[in-house]
């Protein structure tokens, strides 16, 4: 079996695996995912297919969606070649899966995980590939031992590959998924890795599929502990305030939504990322004392694990 077609295999068993294990968290009573089939049309600069696998309105999941997409195109787009500008104008195919989830309650957290592979490739030299992806949680009311299982997965998935790789990328995390223009972190973290080909094809295959491995047992369990708590418009309203810097940080700064919106990805499937329900106020903050106010002392990075 070629690379391509183990990715391929890999990254569609992944999307599986996920969706059923959330819809069983979602119950027999809950909405299930629609699964949305699309195609890029042939001979267009760019090409492809995937399947976006969408819930909305359950029974526990606001909105949540898992897809999978398979791209290919003449040149690499501009968000991919900043940091590596010696790849400017070779081809490019990309395969991976991607998902976020908003659960409704606000007691429950939102969390991201994605995971790809890419090779560029040149008539005049050798193919360049590389693996990238990770995974953070965006809690609204935080509880510690949540955060701290969340870490601990994460810590768990990432020992077999060195005993310094998990602090690499926890660090690369918090430093990622931070909005520079807030001067706040988006949520309290994880791990993340881009450019990675260190090691050899098979390790950073391995440690990929370490990492979408994961993330059924780091975060699955915080939903089911936690979606049964009341709330009421206070928790919501929060809630929603704080989805508008999830948002803030997708559209400024996350370089996977420039990436699919520069490639001409499917638009739907890039932005099913964003909360159905949001708000701005202007410079507000919460009160000293209250529980919205310790959201932000849980934010500054830490050693969760």
């Amino acid at each position: 079996m070629s690379d391509s077609a183990r990715l391929r295999d890999y990254f569609t068993g992944l999307q599986t695996r996920i969706v059923n294990a959330t819809e069983a968290v979602e119950g027999r009573t809950g909405s299930t995912f629609r699964l949305d089939h699309w195609e890029k049309e042939a001979g267009a600069p760019i090409t492809g297919s995937g399947c976006t696998c969408i819930v909305e309105g359950g029974r526990v999941f606001e909105r949540g969606g898992v897809a999978f997409s398979e791209v290919s195109g003449v040149e690499l787009p501009a968000s991919a070649t900043a940091k590596r500008p010696e790849l400017a104008g070779r081809a490019f195919a990309a395969k991976g899966v991607s998902l976020v989830l908003h659960p409704e309650n606000p007691y429950c957290p939102t969390a991201h995980m994605n995971v790809r592979a890419l090779i560029a490739t040149r008539a005049d030299a050798e193919p360049a590939w590389w693996f990238g992806g990770g995974m953070d949680l965006t809690p609204y009311y935080p509880f510690a031992e949540d955060i701290r299982h969340f870490h601990a997965t994460c810590k768990q998935a990432l020992q077999p590959f060195g005993d310094d790789t998990h602090a690499r990328y926890k660090k690369w995390c918090d430093e990622y998924f931070f909005l520079k223009h807030r001067n706040e972190p988006r949520g309290v973290g994880g791990i993340f890795f881009d450019d990675l080909s260190e090691g050899g094809f098979e390790r950073c295959f391995a440690l990929t599929r370490a990492v979408g491995d994961a993330f059924i047992d780091a975060y699955l369990p915080l939903v089911e502990r936690r979606h049964a708590i009341p709330y009421g418009e206070r928790e919501r309203d929060f809630q929603a305030y704080r989805r508008g810097r999830y948002v803030e940080f997708n559209l400024v700064w996350d370089r996977g939504t420039l990436f699919g919106l520069q490639s001409g990805g499917r638009t739907e499937s890039i932005l099913m990322s964003l909360p159905p329900i949001v708000k701005w106020r202007y410079d507000w903050k919460p009160a000293a004392g209250t529980a919205e106010a310790a959201l932000y002392e849980m934010l500054t990075p830490r050693d969760w694990a």
